[in-house]
């Protein structure tokens, strides 16, 4: 059964002593004490076949850049949220426009950006400007697109209540305001932008926060085979679940994998310019290996973060930052994909 649109709920959130204030709608809520997220009982999915949120038209102030090539990227803070405040998302936005830019062709008016440093209210990271944002990125997709979606800032995972997770969680993203309209959670985010994908289109996601290994739904994980040595692909999907494939396009997430471990809340990096531990691993890799495949970027990606060591990006933006972080509590990167494909001799390009 779908949420009423009534009035807000109070919750007890399942992991402290709290209570929580949900938004009319809301299918969880994160708590302001714990950021962790908990389930609003009686909103469970839409009817089959109707969409989990109506599509909100994209905001005139996203501009109308309707290139090939498009990129939505989001980094939040969460600034004066009960010591959860991250430093590195923001940077990792800042790097990741600049490579986009000046390295894959991405015009500037085709790469929006939301974050909690914004002063328009309309490109803040809230819950309806990343729909929004959402739908921006997808409308009118065709055959040659190269779309972009890049989020940093907090993950979570609630329990699942269709049977389309094998784990019996569902992953998902936090918003600013998602301590009280909650936060977006993977059925929804593969509905708004992996669904439309038709064929020729090309979505490539970088999600750097925890529990964020399958916050697409996509139905194929690249996992190191047991018995070869190599890196091969495995099939996700449940009996139970929704087809959470494209519409004949491809759609490529590289996260973070975290073994159940939450992000350290408490653990405030220094007070210096920083950068995300895993956005700054994608980003290197590609410095160093511009025609890489994905089997080598996944690689190099791994190689960075267990290395660790200081920031040493290009560009103007990447040169003045100074420590990297692991805010998002990631233990090494994921990858996975809507269809098989030979990951060691596929090119990557966006």
């Amino acid at each position: 059964m779908s949420c009423s649109r009534g009035p807000a709920a109070t919750v007890r959130c399942r992991h402290c002593p709290s209570n929580i204030t949900a938004a009319p709608g809301a299918r969880a809520v994160q708590c302001t004490q714990c950021t962790r997220v908990t389930r609003v009982p009686g909103c469970g999915r839409a009817r089959p076949g109707m969409p989990l949120v109506p599509r909100l038209q994209p905001s005139p102030s996203f501009g109308g850049g309707c290139g090939k090539k498009r990129a939505v990227l989001i980094g939040i803070k969460y600034a004066g949220r009960c010591g959860s405040e991250l430093r590195g998302p923001i940077n990792d936005v800042k790097c990741m426009r600049y490579m986009l830019t000046e390295r894959f062709g991405f015009p500037n008016d085709c790469v929006l950006i939301l974050t909690d440093e914004e002063t328009n209210k309309c490109r803040l990271p809230t819950k309806n400007n990343i729909r929004m944002a959402m739908h921006w990125l997808v409308q009118g997709c065709s055959s040659g697109d190269s779309l972009v979606f890049q989020f940093s800032g907090m993950g979570a995972q609630v329990p699942d209540d269709d049977g389309d997770e094998r784990d019996g969680m569902d992953e998902a993203i936090c918003p600013m305001d998602s301590f009280h309209q909650g936060p977006i959670l993977d059925d929804e985010i593969n509905e708004a932008i992996v669904r439309p994908l038709v064929h020729g289109v090309k979505l490539h996601a970088i999600v750097d926060a925890c529990h964020s290994a399958t916050v697409l739904d996509l139905p194929y994980q690249c996992v190191m085979s047991k018995t070869t040595g190599c890196l091969t692909w495995a099939d996700q999907r449940t009996m139970a679940g929704a087809c959470k494939g494209t519409s004949g396009g491809k759609a490529v997430l590289i996260s973070g994998s975290s073994n159940g471990k939450s992000m350290p809340t408490n653990m405030l990096p220094e007070p210096c310019a920083t950068i995300g531990a895993m956005t700054h691993s994608f980003i290197r890799a590609l410095e160093c290996e511009p025609r890489t495949t994905y089997g080598r970027l996944l690689a190099s990606m791994k190689n960075t973060m267990r290395q660790g060591g200081p920031c040493n990006l290009q560009g103007p933006v990447g040169s003045s930052i100074r420590k990297v972080t692991n805010f998002s509590g990631v233990e090494e990167p994921h990858m996975s994909s809507a269809e098989r494909f030979d990951i060691n001799c596929t090119p990557f390009c966006m």
